[in-house]
C-alpha cells in the first residue's frame, strides 16, 4: 500500500508536528512508501491532493496544515475552501483523501491538537484514510463476490 502526504508548510513547526502523526499512524497500520508533497499553505492542499490522486498510484492522501484565525475573514475563505476542495478530490476520483487541516483560534488550540495523545489531528487524518480505504476495499471485494453485477 502507498500513500501521500500533502502539507502545507506555513506553520512549518504545526507541520511538522502533524506530519509526524500521521507517519506514526501510517507505521502502526504497516504502511512505509509515503510520499510527501509540500505546499505553501492550505489553499494549495486541494490541488495537490488532486494531482496526487490523478496519478493512480496512492491508495489513499492525507492532507495536513494549519489555519489560524487572524483579524480578516481570509481565514473563513481559507478554511471553507481547503475543506471543500479535499472533499471534492475525493469525491471525484475516488481516492480516500482526509482533511487534517486544523482551523484554530490560537496557536495554542494548535499545538494541543497536533502533539500527540488524543487530539492529534495528523494520526486522525492518517486513522481517516486508513478507514475509507478498508471501506473501498471491503466493498469491491463484497462486488467481487457478488459476480460484479448490479443489484
Amino acid at each position: 500500500m502507498r500513500v501521500a502526504l500533502c502539507v502545507a508548510r506555513f506553520y512549518e513547526d504545526l507541520a511538522q508536528r502533524l506530519e509526524d502523526g500521521a507517519r506514526a499512524a501510517f507505521a502502526e497500520a504497516g504502511i512505509d512508501e509515503i510520499d510527501r508533497f509540500d505546499v505553501p499553505g492550505a489553499f494549495e492542499l486541494p490541488l495537490a491532493a488532486k494531482l496526487a490522486a490523478e496519478t493512480g498510484r496512492y491508495d489513499g492522501i492525507a492532507c495536513l496544515g494549519a489555519v489560524i484565525r487572524g483579524e480578516t475573514d481570509h481565514y473563513d475563505w481559507v478554511c471553507q475552501e481547503a475543506a471543500r476542495g479535499i472533499q471534492d478530490v475525493q469525491l471525484r476520483t475516488g481516492v480516500p483523501c482526509s482533511f487534517g487541516v486544523l482551523t484554530v483560534d490560537t496557536m495554542q488550540q494548535a499545538l494541543a491538537r497536533s502533539g500527540g495523545g488524543k487530539r492529534d489531528s495528523g494520526r486522525h487524518a492518517a486513522e481517516a484514510v486508513l478507514a475509507l480505504i478498508r471501506v473501498r476495499d471491503a466493498l469491491a471485494a463484497a462486488g467481487a463476490d457478488a459476480g460484479g453485477g448490479s443489484r
